[in-house]
């Protein structure tokens, strides 16, 4: 019986929730295709916060489904998992979660600033993790490339005595500003404020902030280019434009 407490308590915050959103998962989780979308986007209100038009596609995994807030037009793909305890997750408007992108604040150490909060119109690429229990807030327009991980937790290791998972933790949390780029696989470590419009190379570890409009590289990352001290030549960046995607354009009036 104890064991079953705690499985509960890891998925949702009572017992009447947990059957709840269990009984709504499935029902409606798995169905495919349009039809599933829009049987989700209707049923899931019932255990978790949406506006207006969401899209879930099928197959995406969600715990504690009540403190999960999707705004309007965010697509959530297939293989998605949300686990929103205890601060919550919410994601702005037209925002992607591509598929097997992991959401995961789960905190059962009581930190005070867990949480995820993503801004709009940004993508989180696939296989993407972010873990909350310090806190992540993510800016507008930001683009995570595959394999991105941002990891608002650090396990202490200081003690020769003991095993280090019996240490303990520190979560300073994680800021990332508007309009940022996160290269494929790069990982970003707790504590750290990445700025407005800065650049993560493929493959680098971020363990130190860095500043607005920088390209950083490497591990660990340094920077290599201010973007607005150091422009790049005017051919080049014609060169590199394709234009904004039709999905995050302002409707003109």
């Amino acid at each position: 019986m104890k064991n079953l407490t705690v499985y509960i308590q890891s998925q949702a915050g009572s017992l009447a929730d947990y059957l709840k959103q269990e009984v709504v998962l499935g029902l409606a989780s798995q169905i495919p295709s349009l039809p599933g979308i829009a049987l989700r986007s209707l049923l899931y209100r019932a255990i978790m916060r949406l506006e207006a038009t969401v899209a879930i596609e099928a197959g995406v995994r969600l715990r504690f489904t009540r403190n999960i807030h999707l705004h309007q037009g965010v697509y959530v793909d297939h293989g998605v998992y949300m686990h929103a305890t205890p601060g919550g997750i919410e994601v702005g408007e037209k925002t992607f979660l591509m598929h097997h992108a992991e959401l995961h604040v789960y905190n059962f150490r009581n930190l005070p600033n867990a949480g995820i909060k993503i801004g709009r119109q940004c993508i989180i690429g696939e296989f993407s993790v972010i873990r909350g229990q310090g806190g992540v807030t993510i800016g507008d327009s930001v683009l995570f490339a595959p394999l991105v991980q941002v990891l608002a937790v650090q396990h202490r290791y200081g003690d020769t005595t003991r095993p280090v998972m019996d240490q303990g933790i520190s979560a300073r949390g994680i800021q990332i500003g508007d309009g940022a780029w996160l290269g494929a696989a790069c990982i970003v470590l707790d504590g750290v404020k990445i700025g407005k419009g800065a650049i993560i190379g493929a493959g680098a570890v971020v363990t130190s902030d860095i500043p607005d409009h920088c390209i950083a590289v490497g591990s660990p990352a340094k920077v290599v280019r201010n973007l607005v001290t150091q422009p790049l030549d005017p051919s080049r960046l014609a060169e590199l434009e394709l234009g904004t995607p039709a999905i995050f354009q302002t409707t003109k009036t």
